[in-house]
C-alpha cells in the first residue's frame, strides 16, 4: 500500500496538468477565440496524429529517423567530448587552449553551423544534420568531463595514494568512478542540446526526413493539426529519453549513496 500511495502521489500531478491543459484548450477552442483553421481542437490534433502515424512518410518513421540521427550524433559526441575532457582535466595547457574553445563552441548555437554543413554535405544529406548534432553536444560533454574530474574530492585521491594507488590504477579505481555522477549530468545536458539542434536542422534541411521536416511540410500546407501532432511526438520522444537518462542517473547516485529519498 505505501508503494501504491507513492506511485499515485508521483503520477496524479502530471495527469492533472495534462487534463487541465486539455480542458483549457477545449474551452478556448469552443469559445471561438481563434480561427479554427489556425487553432484546431484537441480531437483534430488526435485525429491528425493517428491518421499520420503509419506509412513511409508517417510520424512513426519520422521519429525513428530522428532518433537514429540523435543516437549517432550522441555516440560520436560522447567519444570525442570525453577524450577532450580528460585531456583538459589532465593538462593545464590543454585546459587553457581547448577549454576556451569548448566554452566558445557551447556559447555558439549549433544551428549556426547548418549553413556550412549544407554547403559541405548537401541539403539532402543526413550527414549535415548529424554534424550539427555533434557540434551541439560534444562541447558540453567535454566541459562536463573535465569539470567532473576536477571536482573529485581531494581527500579520496590522497587516501588512494596513501594506500599505494598511482597512475592508471588511481584513475580507473578512484577518479573515474567518483566523477561519474557529475559526468552523467553533462550527458543529460548534451542530449538536450543535441535534440534541439537535430530538430532545428531537420526543419531547414530539405532532404532529411524526420520530425523537423514533417513539421516544415505540414506548415507549408497550413496543416496546423499535423504540426501540433508532430510537436506532440517530439515531446513524447524527449520525455522517454529523459526518463531513461533519469533512471540511470538515479541508479548511479543511489549506488554511491548520493540520492536523497523523496
Amino acid at each position: 500500500m505505501p508503494k501504491l500511495r507513492s506511485a499515485v502521489s508521483r503520477v496524479w500531478p502530471r495527469v492533472a496538468l495534462v487534463v487541465g491543459i486539455l480542458l483549457l484548450w477545449s474551452l478556448v477552442y469552443g469559445a471561438g477565440v481563434f480561427d479554427p483553421a489556425l487553432f484546431p481542437s484537441p480531437l483534430s490534433v488526435w485525429e491528425a496524429l493517428t491518421s499520420n502515424l503509419r506509412g513511409a512518410d508517417g510520424l512513426f518513421v519520422a521519429a525513428v529517423k530522428s532518433v537514429e540521427r540523435l543516437a549517432v550524433g550522441m555516440a560520436i559526441s560522447i567519444v570525442v567530448g570525453t577524450t577532450i575532457g580528460l585531456a583538459m582535466a589532465s593538462w593545464k595547457a590543454v585546459q587553457r587552449s581547448l577549454g576556451t574553445l569548448m566554452v566558445a563552441l557551447q556559447a555558439l548555437p549549433s544551428i549556426a553551423w547548418l549553413s556550412l554543413a549544407l554547403l559541405w554535405f548537401g541539403d539532402r544529406s543526413a550527414r549535415a544534420i548529424v554534424y550539427v548534432v555533434i557540434l551541439g553536444a560534444f562541447p558540453s560533454v567535454a566541459i562536463a568531463t573535465a569539470t567532473s574530474v576536477r571536482l573529485v574530492p581531494p581527500v579520496l585521491v590522497r587516501a588512494a595514494r596513501t594506500l599505494g594507488a598511482a597512475g592508471w590504477e588511481l584513475q580507473r579505481g578512484v577518479i573515474f568512478p567518483a566523477a561519474i555522477p557529475d559526468y552523467f549530468v553533462g550527458i543529460q545536458q548534451a542530449w538536450a542540446f543535441a535534440w534541439r539542434a537535430l530538430l532545428a536542422g531537420e526543419l531547414i534541411a530539405s532532404g532529411a526526413h524526420g520530425l523537423g521536416q514533417t513539421i516544415h511540410g505540414a506548415s507549408s500546407q497550413a496543416d496546423v493539426a499535423l504540426v501540433l501532432a508532430a510537436m506532440l511526438v517530439i515531446v513524447v520522444v524527449g520525455l522517454l529519453v529523459d526518463l531513461g537518462l533519469t533512471f540511470f542517473d538515479k541508479r548511479i547516485r543511489s549506488s554511491r549513496g548520493l540520492l536523497i529519498s523523496d
